[in-house]
């Protein structure tokens, strides 16, 4: 590859696509543009396709994504029916260039030590016509004489993966270029139960719009995925200006579980608290970043609308005004009732999935007055 980062063969570079947590991909789609100069080409359920003018391992640094990948082929004409496996194992066998694709993917994973390995993986949601194994027989028998003789395969720990996801009418394949720290992070070193995806903490920190001298707060820290996303980004935008972060929870436990994960990743002032009686002056806070517990997380439902409305007061109480919040909540309706009583407004909502339930990611302004 020459130093522009085109590769030297001079074949047009394929597009990308990235997989995101559905219901942020409008988020990914903003730091694929703004972060490494993107295209962004279409947007589905937890997908966003781009163009780079060129390839390097910027791609590896979006915090908003799960997986990014060279497009093999892409298509968003399933039929449902079984004649859709003809059609996945032709354009897989016709399609791509798969020798180019290789060698754009050892240029952001050089190949390690010993016999290259490869692994296949096949996604799939929804009724269709045929079975999982049956899709990704059709993903091998299309590769057939594709994969360079001699390279072994692997079920773990594979150098080179090829996936094939499908989606409703929606089937993309293509060759992995990141990892599991890109979902899962490196500094995720311990969980509790009910720890928010680093993803979806990254896009919340995004809509918040984190600048040079403000004071950031999460007031249920959980495992403090939220607070380790808002310290690598007031890393980057500080600029000078030192961002403060503040964070605590009432269980002892996953104070202590935060301080572990934020060792390697910054600095954050920590507390035990209760978080209906914040031990911060009034008006003393720019953002609010938070993921509030949800029925389950308690002893019964009916904790919610008081545990709710008592944390409103609070963020109330210690966010500035012309503050904003972001907020990740199951019991949402609940939540906006005590908000708006607070004449907050909200700019911004998206449906999320969170441990498998229907959740709302919100952004509120708290008045300027």
């Amino acid at each position: 590859m020459s130093r522009s980062g085109r590769p030297t063969d001079d074949k047009p570079l394929p597009p990308l696509y990235a997989m995101t947590h559905g219901g942020i991909e409008s988020t990914a789609a903003d730091e694929i543009t703004r972060d490494i100069g993107g295209e962004v080409k279409k947007t589905a359920r937890g997908l966003v396709v781009f163009r780079t003018d060129t390839l390097n391992d910027k791609v590896l640094s979006l915090r908003t994504t799960e997986d990014v990948f060279l497009m093999a082929w892409g298509s968003d004409s399933l039929t449902y029916k079984s004649e859709d496996l003809e059609t996945l194992r032709t354009w897989t066998a016709r399609k791509p260039d798969w020798d180019h694709l290789f060698k754009l993917h050892h240029k952001i994973r050089p190949k390690t030590k010993g016999r290259p390995t490869y692994h296949l993986v096949c996604q799939m949601q929804g009724e269709h016509g045929f079975r999982r194994s049956d899709a990704r027989a059709a993903l091998i028998e299309g590769l057939a004489g594709k994969i360079p003789h001699g390279w072994h395969y692997s079920n773990e720990n594979a150098w080179l993966e090829i996936w094939l996801t499908i989606y409703s009418k929606t089937a993309v394949c293509g060759v992995r270029l990141s990892d599991r720290t890109m979902r899962h992070r490196t500094y995720k070193l311990d969980h509790i139960a009910a720890s928010l995806r680093p993803t979806v903490a990254a896009a919340m920190v995004r809509l918040a719009g984190i600048g040079p001298e403000m004071t950031v707060l999460d007031p249920f820290c959980g495992a403090g995925t939220i607070l380790a996303e808002t310290l690598d980004v007031a890393e980057k935008r500080s600029r000078g200006g030192q961002v403060r972060v503040i964070g605590g929870d009432i269980d002892p436990n996953a104070v202590f579980v935060t301080s572990q994960n934020l060792e390697n990743v910054g600095r954050a002032s920590l507390a035990r608290w209760d978080a209906t009686a914040l031990p911060l002056e009034t008006a003393s806070v720019d953002r609010i970043i938070s993921n509030p517990p949800f029925g389950k997380q308690l002893s019964s439902i009916e904790q919610i609308g008081p545990l709710y409305e008592a944390a409103a007061e609070e963020w109330d109480r210690v966010l500035k005004p012309g503050g904003r919040a972001v907020l990740l909540a199951m019991e949402h309706e609940g939540l906006k009732r005590r908000l708006h009583a607070h004449r907050w407004s909200q700019a911004r909502q998206t449906r999320v999935r969170l441990l498998g339930q229907p959740a709302i990611l919100s952004v509120w302004n708290k008045p300027a007055i």
